[in-house]
């Protein structure tokens, strides 16, 4: 797409970042009748087209479809070989088109949202400047709003001697054009976890460095189940231990030396310790913001600031730079809001943001499905026991074993997993969901819609389950709890 021209920089919206957050806000926006700009400065699609989402679930597939196989009888005996690695990363480069955007471009110009390319920085009030690749500038100027979607980056931990050993971060270990003899993973979070699971399933030595425990903030038994498999399958896992430093050795190879006087070589070390926002360099002092820091939104994703220069509702912020929740469809879902009510606020129409209204993103607060691609998988939505606990809530926590359902014995042989439903006895409602086994995450989304919809137990009776099928065991959790 041809960038603007030196006439056409006035804008109504101005999106700063081209991921598929910033692409859902630009797309709401042109939807809404406002002329908007999209910047980037990287690859149009952003890092869940390029080197999360995308690329990371391609690489854990085939693994999960022989794993799935081996564990059926008739199908087991078919299954005589192993992955094909070259494959394996050929399918994931289809899936990131190569690293190349101009798919994404051609969709940006088809849906009517003008692109400009380069680094974006605030520069006043609803002014961005604009430094492209060759080093000249250009200043864009929002009449109604501009949009931050730039979303997180990895976090280095200050750990001595592991900026000089060229860590991985999750962009390396889902774009590698190789598979490495050993990879040390440092962190206990869904990339560790998923990426653990990846990589040996593709034939690496895996070992896991957890400071804790895996998925601390995942209902205890997810990470329990998790750790087991992984080790299982021939990863070691390391829980309650720290690195406390790391070095390149003469072959190559990075040892990495714990806190109990242990060392771990791999010859590669994948950092997967948590984010950080990319605000370093945005120009947030000049609106009186900090650089480097997460952007405080309201639910419409207004950006929340004493500094004068943020008066007048024009600074937004989507996705993973306010924090709210780090994960794409999150993100797209604060994109949906963010850019009708821009468009609602510019057409001076009523603005709908009581809770679950049509300019809000309420779910982020209590309602956030998640799901972790390991084997076995984790699909979550709303509280942990835990989390309920500490908000105050009067709660009864129902567990069932997920291999004792008709649908999950016929889907695996030996199928193991654990499902948890908490429950809100003072309004007979659902106030979290947690899943963990073989192919559960097709079962999050009504266990989403129960929570959000805040379905009473009552009713959920009369939602029967088909038999034999995995969700089954939504009669059974309901059995748990009694008949009303």
């Amino acid at each position: 797409m041809a960038e603007p021209t030196d006439s056409s920089t006035d804008y109504d919206v101005i999106v700063i970042g081209a991921g598929a957050v910033g692409e859902n806000v630009a797309d709401r926006t042109v939807q809404g009748g406002l002329r908007t700009v999209i910047v980037e400065s990287e690859l149009v699609g952003g890092e869940c087209s390029y080197w999360a989402c995308m690329p990371s679930k391609a690489l854990l597939r085939s693994g999960a479809a022989v794993t799935a196989a081996r564990r059926v009888g008739g199908a087991a005996e078919a299954v005589t070989g192993e992955l094909d690695v070259a494959a394996v990363l050929r399918r994931r480069d289809s899936f990131t088109s190569n690293w190349s955007d101009e798919g994404q471009v051609r969709w940006l110009a088809k849906a009517g949202i003008d692109l400009v390319r380069g680094h974006a920085r605030l520069t006043g009030v609803r002014e961005v400047t604009v430094t492209h690749p060759d080093g000249s500038t250009t200043v864009l100027t929002a009449a109604h709003a501009v949009v931050v979607s730039t979303g997180s980056a990895a976090l280095l931990p200050d750990i001595p001697g592991l900026a000089h050993v060229a860590p991985w971060t999750s962009r390396e270990a889902t774009s590698a054009r190789s598979i490495p003899a050993g990879l040390a993973v440092i962190g206990g979070g869904v990339v560790a976890v998923e990426m653990a699971t990846a990589y040996a399933a593709l034939g690496a030595h895996v070992t896991l460095v957890v400071r804790r425990r895996l998925l601390g903030g995942m209902e205890p038994f997810a990470g329990d189940l998790v750790t087991t498999s992984l080790r299982e399958s021939g990863v070691t896992v390391l829980t309650g231990v720290s690195t406390t430093s790391a070095v390149r050795t003469e072959d190559g190879r990075v040892a990495l030396t714990l806190d109990d006087g242990t060392t771990v070589t791999a010859a590669e070390v994948l950092v997967a310790t948590g984010r950080v926002p990319h605000t370093g360099d945005l120009g947030l002092e000049t609106v009186g913001l900090t650089p480097g820091d997460w952007l405080t939104v309201d639910d419409t994703m207004l950006v929340r600031g004493a500094a004068p220069e943020l008066a007048g509702q024009w600074l937004y912020a989507t996705g993973d730079v306010n924090h709210r929740a780090l994960l794409t469809h999150q993100g797209k879902y604060q994109a949906r809001a963010a850019g009708d009510v821009i468009a609602a606020r510019a057409a001076g129409r009523p603005v709908d943001d009581a809770p679950w209204g049509t300019h809000v993103a309420t779910a982020d607060h209590a309602a956030v499905p998640q799901v972790t691609f390991g084997d076995p998988e984790v699909a979550s939505v709303g509280l942990t026991q835990a989390a309920a606990e500490k908000a105050g809530h009067r709660i009864r926590v129902l567990d069932y074993n997920l291999g004792w359902v008709a649908g999950s014995s016929v889907h695996a042989d030996g199928y193991t997993g654990t499902a948890r439903a908490i429950v809100d006895l003072d309004r007979e409602v659902l106030l979290g969901v947690t899943f963990v086994g073989q192919d559960v995450a097709e079962l999050l989304h009504a266990a989403t819609i129960a929570v959000v919809g805040e379905v009473p137990i009552g009713r959920l009776w009369h939602a029967v389950p088909s038999y034999p099928t995995m969700s089954e065991v939504w009669l059974r959790l309901l059995e748990e709890y009694g008949r009303p």
